[in-house]
């Protein structure tokens, strides 16, 4: 059986390279100025915040890495790199020997709450200031499609 191949056309190609580019260059400023301010690499930010919000500032591991959209291994290094630094800490699971739980330290709430602000702008000033109240609608709106169509949902 032959597969024919479905090419983008045209306009799918300069839509695919906007996106590409766009996205890109918003999550290397983001990372950039999350470094400068605040010492970090987006990742880590981002298990901060996933930390942050869980009942009790703790979750497993395989959760984390599942919330976090990373994988298992790069999880485990970068979360060796939190607890190192003060911001995290690994514990056994209570009841699976083989589960381990990261919670999150009250310096590294500290950390994220003195980050967040300047995040939160960066974010402001990249993506939202730059669209009108109707094209974040449809960001938001294309992203959920995205994202249910991604994880399956």
């Amino acid at each position: 059986m032959v597969v024919m191949t479905r090419w983008l056309d045209p306009e799918e190609q300069q839509t695919w390279r906007a996106f590409l580019t766009a996205s890109r260059g918003l999550m290397d400023v983001l990372d950039r100025e999350l470094q400068r301010d605040a010492g970090m690499p987006h990742a880590y930010y981002e298990i901060l915040v996933r930390l942050s919000e869980a009942p009790g500032r703790h979750l497993r591991m395989s959760e984390l890495a599942d919330a976090a959209g990373s994988s298992r291994s790069r999880l485990s290094h970068a979360v060796a790199r939190l607890e190192s630094a003060g911001w995290v800490r690994r514990e056994e699971h209570p009841t699976d020997r083989r589960g381990q739980v990261a919670h999150l330290t009250d310096e590294g709430f500290a950390t994220l709450a003195a980050a967040a602000p300047g995040h939160v702008e960066g974010v402001r000033r990249h993506l939202f200031d730059a669209l009108t109240p109707a094209q974040v609608d449809q960001l938001r709106r294309i992203s959920e499609t995205l994202a249910d169509h991604l994880t399956g949902s």
